[in-house]
Parts: C-alpha cells; sequence; structure tokens
C-alpha cells in the first residue's frame, strides 16, 4: 500500500481582475476521482492545505449542469461525504516528502489563488520532482508550478512538456476576460511545454515523473496513470 498526498488549495475565493472575489474551492471531480481510484486501489490519502485550513469545495462543480444530471451530481456529494480526509487536513508547512510515494494536486480556481505564489507549496514541488516520486496535476492546480523556484532560481518546471486549463476553456466559461492572468499563458511563459487538447475533453500529458491533465474529465485517467507507476 502506497501513501498519497493530496495537496489543495485552502481559498475560498479567486480575486479578478476588478477586485472582486468569484466564489470558488475545489473542483469535486478532481479530488473525488482520484480519490476513489486510489482508495478502491488499497492506497492512503492524507490530504495537507496552506495552514490545515479544511478545504471549501466550489459550489459550481456541486450542480447537476456540472455532472451530467442531478444523479451525477447526487453521486459527487455522496463521494465527497465519503471522503473524511478532507475534513482532517494537515498543514502544507508541515508536509515530510519521505512520508508519501506520490503527490497529486487538485483544482479548481482556488489554486490560481494561493498555491500560486505559495512558498511550502513551491518547495514541495520541486523536492517532488528531485526525488522522481510520481506528481500529478490536475486542471488549475498547474498554477501551483509558478511558486516552484529551482537552486537556479528559474522554474523547475521550465522545459516540462505539461498541460492545465486552456486559454479557450477560460473563455468558454466566463472568466477569461476577467481574469488577473491566465494560467495557459503563465505556464508559457515559464518556458514550459504546454500542450493543449480539445476543450473539455479528457488529456493527459507525462513528462518524467510529472503527470498533468488539462480538465475535470482528466482527473480520472490522470489517476489511472499515477496508479500504474505506483505498481
Amino acid at each position: 500500500m502506497s501513501k498519497i498526498l493530496f495537496v489543495l488549495t485552502g481559498a475560498d475565493h479567486w480575486t479578478l481582475a476588478d477586485g472582486s472575489k468569484h466564489p470558488t474551492g475545489f473542483w469535486a471531480e478532481e479530488a473525488v476521482a482520484p480519490y476513489q481510484a486510489f482508495t478502491e486501489a488499497g492506497h492512503e490519502v492524507v490530504v495537507a492545505t496552506p495552514g490545515g485550513v479544511v478545504p471549501t469545495v466550489d459550489k459550481a462543480s456541486l450542480a447537476p449542469e456540472a455532472n451530467g444530471g442531478q444523479e451525477g451530481a447526487d453521486r459527487i456529494a455522496e463521494a465527497l461525504a465519503a471522503f473524511p480526509e478532507l475534513r482532517r487536513p494537515v498543514g502544507l508547512e508541515q508536509v515530510r516528502l519521505d512520508d508519501y510515494d506520490a503527490v497529486f494536486y487538485p483544482g479548481g480556481h482556488g489554486p490560481m489563488e494561493d498555491l500560486s505564489a505559495n512558498a511550502d507549496s513551491g518547495a514541495l514541488l520541486v523536492r517532488v520532482l528531485e526525488s522522481g516520486k510520481p506528481l500529478g496535476v490536475v486542471c488549475h492546480a498547474p498554477a501551483a508550478l509558478l511558486a516552484a523556484t529551482g537552486a537556479d532560481g528559474g522554474n523547475a518546471f521550465a522545459g516540462y512538456r505539461l498541460t492545465g486549463f486552456t486559454n479557450a476553456e477560460e473563455a468558454q466559461a466566463g472568466l477569461a476576460d476577467r481574469a488577473k492572468w491566465l494560467l495557459q499563458d503563465r505556464l508559457v511563459e515559464l518556458g514550459a511545454h504546454f500542450q493543449e487538447g480539445e476543450p473539455w475533453a479528457p488529456h493527459v500529458v507525462t513528462d518524467r515523473n510529472l503527470v498533468t491533465g488539462q480538465n475535470p474529465a482528466s482527473s480520472a485517467p490522470l489517476a489511472a496513470e499515477l496508479l500504474k507507476r505506483l505498481g
């Protein structure tokens, strides 16, 4: 049995360009689908957040329209209720990578607010890359990669092939023209080789020990890839 660290946002809003606060948090499917895959395979999951705050679920991710109808919405609500680790997170600043076999970052707009500039998360990501342990990051969670400064002062993910929530998807979601910055743009600016798939379709990119997913639909395929690496 492996022990997998889930690093979740502690934010409950995303500050837009006009200073208004867009309610958010983590996206339910992106936490639940991997959690179910890992625990059903017999692995242990530990949740960490900045300061150990209980993470906030983005209410939009619980809506029927985000889950293929009311039946899907009911399933996601039940799955969250059966995810007790969400209610007792550890402090991200207290995490020891040696205690874990893999690290996974679910998305939602929350990471754009806090993990994108969180030094503890950035340092952890650098250590995971160096360790060779599997690292999964999905949707908006690659915002956390922006804080991963290597020993040379550059970004540790420069030169990596990866993906994340695209400009096209942000535009279709109606928030691109209200954002302070867009995730795809920032990942390109840091020197990553961004690989864009079709909007909303599953798209997973692997490079060395890094596995990234583009959007919520990529969560389950990403988890399957991480499970292969855990053996």
